[in-house]
């Protein structure tokens, strides 16, 4: 029992200045269980949803606007996943599975990244608060895990090698742990210099990378392991490697009554009493968070 009240619920940042390379590594637990705990989903899903949160919290907290969100999403037209969604922002992370339960009726217990998408694409988006700006790019759901897929999104679309690595455990108790690892090579401060993030085998990645792969998945979801222990494990014979400020991570629905009764205000009277049922209430189901919000068709018209 004690080890799930260890180094959990944590995004830990670092840069490899020598290397030109920079990092994050994050551990998942109460906060994993919180999310999965709201959908009751069989343990393929639930598995694929757990693997999905991590990543959003690796790539998510890269995020230099601390009021940005970082989404991915999944789409398929005929897999057994029809719709996966997670988000990050500011430490907050969320996320749903939509699955065809007949469909999943007929795969071994332990499927394939191919058996649940089929033909899938993963779309991830950067919503940049500050000043308005919106990234996205979409890339096919090739490989074996979603991992493989996030670290093929930044080579395609962003031409930026990466290695992303996430390993899941649960508990004969039902806790969940999960890690992962992102690693990256970067052009910063490179005047004059060839731009690095062209050359998938440049020798400062390849070195980096080859590190990186050495850290196992048992390790990454090991909670008896610090976050920083891993980071010096990996790279202690490197020069100069710093670690950043750590980013506690959370689960943030962001449902409420008062948002849900906001939303409602915007459309009119006449769309609202069609949305209600015949005791005059609106009942607004959140994917995320599987939470039914009752709004009185009346209160929403004078919010």
């Amino acid at each position: 029992m004690e080890q799930f009240t260890q180094d959990l619920d944590r995004a830990l940042g670092f840069a490899i200045p020598s290397r030109h390379a920079r990092g994050r590594v994050v551990r998942l637990g109460p906060t994993l269980d919180a999310v999965l705990a709201a959908h009751a989903y069989p343990p393929a899903i639930e598995a694929l949803l757990a693997e999905a949160l991590t990543l959003a919290a690796l790539v998510g907290s890269t995020l230099k606007d601390a009021s940005g969100q970082l989404t991915m999403q999944t789409r398929t037209d005929a897999g057994v996943v029809r719709l996966l969604v997670c988000d990050y922002r500011g430490g907050e992370l969320r996320g749903y599975i939509e699955y065809d339960a007949d469909k999943l009726a007929t795969l071994p217990a332990e499927p394939t990244l191919f058996a649940l998408f089929g033909q899938g694409y993963l779309a991830i988006t950067f919503d940049m608060e500050a000043t308005g700006e919106r990234y996205q790019g979409i890339v096919p759901l090739d490989g074996d895990t979603l991992a493989q897929a996030v670290a093929s999104y930044f080579v395609q679309s962003e031409q930026i090698p990466s290695l992303v690595r996430v390993g899941v455990r649960k508990g004969a108790d039902g806790r969940h742990v999960a890690g992962g690892l992102f690693l990256q090579h970067l052009p910063e401060g490179e005047v004059g210099r060839e731009r690095l993030h062209v050359r998938l085998d440049h020798p400062e990645w390849e070195h980096v990378a080859a590190l990186g792969g050495t850290m196992g998945v048992d390790e990454l979801a090991d909670p008896a392991v610090p976050l920083e222990s891993l980071v010096w494990r990996l790279f202690n014979e490197e020069q100069g490697v710093r670690t950043l400020a750590a980013i506690p991570l959370s689960r943030g629905c962001r449902c409420s009554p008062a948002h849900i009764t906001g939303v409602l205000s915007k459309f009119s009277v006449e769309e609202r009493r069609e949305m209600a049922d015949a005791e005059g209430v609106i009942r607004v189901d959140c994917a995320f968070c599987a939470t039914s919000f009752p709004i009185p068709a009346d209160v929403a018209e004078t919010a």
